[in-house]
């Protein structure tokens, strides 16, 4: 079989089979090709963020909230719970089942915006006549040829150097997600994003929890005022954080994992624990793609090299999403995929790197747009700043979780808005209104002079805006 397409993504994750539905309703014949296998090996699109990424951890993470709240927060509720007890098997289950209704209606909307769909490995074969002949390797192969080739291939996990997860009891992103029962005791190497969520859901259902992070300080990408805003919360929940770990070697064996380290005093220590999650980042994904084949061009760390329109050195081949530069961040992707399908169109596709927002969905949620403290120092800028803590909002009271605050940044002179930063109740919601004033490139007092509902979880960001001029109302 031979087939032409004007458009061909390869992969099928959330910049690929975004950018394939873009392109078609911008009116070209689209192919999308994705290997992902289902249990009963059937196509399961979505690529990490569905099957072993955003959603799953999001499903567990809200089980385990349930769990948590029935087992110790009920009763300030008037709520009493007897004999309550955990399924494991049935949790996973449900996760299974989100998973799958996420997979599905990414096949639906191939189907009502008619992209072709190819399940099975992409790879480029030779470029020819003004097009791309790429291979997609399954049960059998198949040729198809494209004018624009779109690679949204995604990442791996990073595993550490001579230990190899093995989805045991080394386990990445992957494993973590599928265990079957609590373990006892769990190890976390690297306090990122996946790690400190998949953590926490485990730390909820009655894990005990351990986290070796080798920097000096805990999530250092984050703004410092609200990064130790969290590290309080979680050392307050019972999990153990050590800053400053240099991990040695590390032991796997039928009683579980031994991990040897060095604390941040220089004393040498042995963590004994039943499984282990090693998270600390993740790599571009090129395994199968075959960029010899075509020229394709990677940087020294193996991702595709674009400029920042996601055009590669090859005419006509983009690539978006985690198999580029940038945050590996499904939105991102997404935003990326959006803009490419337009730029092929011949119209402007939009994606700004500065108001990109980033969210750690453990309890309190971590969610944050623009620069930290730390950076406008080093940038020698003048600014202010805004606090409002959720301890006096009146819904976060009456929701019972008023741990966190709301941090806001505006330049000294302009009032324009540089920054936000949240720790607390839904954070991850909070953040959408201050992605869209600073991408207005709003003033804090835009936000202050806009009004909110009360009582509301927004007036906490309408007050940290007040508070840029020392005129909040409620604190």
């Amino acid at each position: 079989m031979f087939k032409q397409f004007d458009v061909i993504a390869i992969g099928g994750g959330p910049g690929g089979y975004i950018a394939a539905i873009r392109a078609a309703q911008l009116g070209f014949n689209v192919a999308c090709i994705d290997e992902w296998k289902n249990s009963k090996g059937g196509p399961a699109l979505g690529g990490t963020c569905t099957n072993v990424g955003c959603i799953p951890s999001k499903a567990l993470l809200q089980s385990s909230e349930n769990y948590d709240q029935a087992g110790h927060h009920f009763a300030e509720h008037g709520i009493e719970v007897k004999g309550l007890s955990l399924d494991v098997a049935k949790m996973l289950s449900r996760k299974d089942m989100v998973v799958k209704q996420n997979n599905d209606g990414i096949a639906y909307l191939f189907k009502k915006n008619k992209v072709t769909f190819f399940h099975g490995r992409g790879s480029f074969v030779a470029a020819k006549d003004g097009s791309y002949d790429i291979k997609v390797a399954d049960a059998s192969e198949e040729i198809i040829s494209g004018k624009h080739i779109v690679v949204s291939t995604g990442s791996n996990a990073r595993a550490l150097p001579g230990t190899p997860f093995d989805e045991v009891n080394i386990l990445s992103n992957e494993g973590a997600l599928r265990l079957g029962a609590v373990p006892k005791k769990l190890g976390l190497i690297g306090s990122g994003v996946i790690g400190l969520e998949i953590g926490s859901v485990w730390r909820r259902l009655g894990a005990e929890v351990t986290v070796l992070e080798g920097l000096p300080t805990f999530l250092g990408a984050v703004d410092q005022q609200i990064a130790k805003e969290a590290h309080k919360a979680f050392v307050k929940q019972g999990l153990k954080i050590e800053l400053g770990a240099k991990v040695g070697e590390i032991k796997s064996g039928k009683n579980g994992v031994s991990v040897a380290y060095v604390n941040a005093k220089g004393q040498a220590q042995t963590l004994e624990v039943d499984k282990l999650i090693v998270s600390i980042g993740r790599v571009a994904n090129t395994i199968g793609l075959a960029p010899d084949a075509v020229g394709l061009k990677l940087d020294e760390r193996g991702a595709i090299v674009v400029d920042g329109e996601c055009r590669t050195n090859l005419p006509n081949v983009w690539a978006v999403g985690d198999v580029v530069r940038g945050p590996m961040l499904a939105h991102k992707a997404e935003e990326e995929g959006v803009a490419v399908a337009e730029r092929i169109a011949g119209q402007h596709g939009h994606v700004n790197f500065n108001t990109i927002p980033w969210v750690i969905y453990t309890n309190p949620e971590i969610a944050w747009v623009g620069q930290t403290e730390e950076q406008l120092k080093a940038a020698g800028r003048a600014y202010k700043v805004g606090t409002f803590p959720f301890m006096a909002n009146g819904r976060a009271r009456a929701m019972g979780d008023t741990t966190g605050m709301v941090k806001m940044l505006a330049d000294a002179a302009t009032d324009e808005i540089l920054g936000v930063h949240i720790v607390g109740p839904f954070a991850s919601e909070l953040i959408s209104e201050c992605v869209v004033a600073m991408e207005f490139r709003a003033s804090s007092e835009d936000i202050a002079r806009v009004c909110h509902a009360h009582p509301s979880l927004s007036e906490s960001t309408k007050e940290a805006a007040l508070a840029v001029e020392k005129r909040s109302l409620n604190f």
